[in-house]
């Protein structure tokens, strides 16, 4: 399985010929090349983590594409297959697990609302805005938040402590500096390697196989 880092939160995983995109965001660029998508997954309603505009280019692309999300999504969206934690659904060579429930806690006068991590071919874990561990799973490869309104540094390395992931690198990324993606990164490397992992440096457009 490949995995792609496009910007901010927007990953794109590849197998078998087929595409899962996750979280195309205001923040991220028009994605390109879909041949073959078979899924997209929206983790909560901000729209950091999706546009109407992406979502309908996807679709144009891909009439019928399954689109998975909370209730929030599907109440902003057509068409949505509303998932909970708990639930796991397949889309062509994907299987996908669904963790947590809620996204953390930015502020007291800010609502916190539902949020789902997704667990693909019991390989690669994306909390979304949460930090959700996945029980009882060996993560191989974990997409942590680096950088965001509701993340404190301490809270993402204890994050990646508790996922304890043979590999890491960092994603939701746009909101911090240079030096600053560089200092959140070189922490999470430190938390990675805390339990004998790898922490990768994934840029937007970088892309790592499994």
């Amino acid at each position: 399985m490949r995995i792609t880092k496009h910007e901010h939160a927007c990953l794109r995983l590849e197998a078998e010929g087929k595409q899962l995109i996750i979280d195309p965001g205001s923040l991220t660029l028009p994605l390109s090349d879909l041949h073959g998508l078979a899924a997209i997954v929206i983790t909560h309603e901000h729209p950091d983590h999706w546009t109407p505009e992406h979502l309908e280019r996807l679709r144009r692309d891909a009439p019928g594409v399954p689109v998975y999300g909370t209730a929030g999504v599907a109440a902003s969206a057509p068409d949505v297959i509303v998932v909970s934690p708990g639930d796991t659904v397949t889309a062509g060579p994907f299987t996908m697990t669904f963790h947590g429930g809620r996204h953390s806690v930015i502020h007291s006068s800010i609502p916190v609302i539902d949020n789902v991590g997704v667990l693909v071919n019991d390989a690669f874990y994306y909390p979304g805005d949460s930090y959700a561990v996945p029980a009882n799973t060996e993560v191989d490869l974990l997409a942590a938040p680096i950088g965001a309104p509701w993340l404190k540094i301490g809270d993402a390395i204890d994050f990646v402590l508790a996922v304890k992931p043979r590999r890491a690198f960092g994603t939701h990324d746009m909101t911090l500096s240079r030096v600053g993606l560089e200092m959140h990164r070189a922490r999470l490397a430190w938390a990675t390697e805390q339990n004998g992992g790898e922490f990768v440096t994934l840029d937007p457009g970088d892309s790592y196989e499994m």
